[in-house]
């Protein structure tokens, strides 16, 4: 089975730390985060590497979720590797440069089940590419305004 991989960019005018902070403080990643997506940690939340979490599809009675764990961690990178219905990794990583910093996000995955696979691929795909598109867009605003209220 061949991985799907998703990968996007944006330049957000604030700086690395502003960036990461987004990414790895809950609070902040629920204002960006898709509503219908909660991340819940597993024991104490931590982004460190074997930092553990679980993300949750809120959809009325199934509740589909995700168990993640941080698998690469150092200043601007986070990669979370899943497993559940999906696996994979998500992979996102700071990179500056003059005008702030450009996000990079590879979410990489395979869907083992066969039904599943088909279901996502028939009805999810597009809407998930496009909500990762718009999930940057949020990252961004948010982002940028913490990077003024550090200024």
């Amino acid at each position: 089975m061949t991985p799907q991989i998703f990968e996007q960019t944006i330049q957000i005018n604030a700086s690395a730390t502003a960036v990461e902070q987004c990414i790895t403080d809950r609070a902040l990643m629920h204002r960006w985060l898709n509503p219908a997506l909660r991340c819940d940690p597993i024991g104490e939340w931590n982004t460190d590497k074997g930092g553990k979490s679980r993300f949750i599809i809120q959809i009325p009675v199934l509740q589909p979720s995700l168990k993640s764990t941080v698998v690469e961690r150092e200043p601007g990178l986070i990669v979370w590797q899943f497993d559940g219905f999906f696996k994979g990794r998500d992979r996102w990583e700071c990179q500056p440069n003059n005008k702030g910093t450009t996000l990079l996000n590879r979410f990489e995955f395979e869907i083992p089940n066969p039904l599943v696979r088909y279901g996502f691929n028939t009805f999810a795909l597009n809407w998930t590419k496009q909500d990762m598109q718009a999930q940057l867009r949020r990252l961004k605003r948010v982002a940028e305004d913490v990077y003024r209220g550090m200024e």
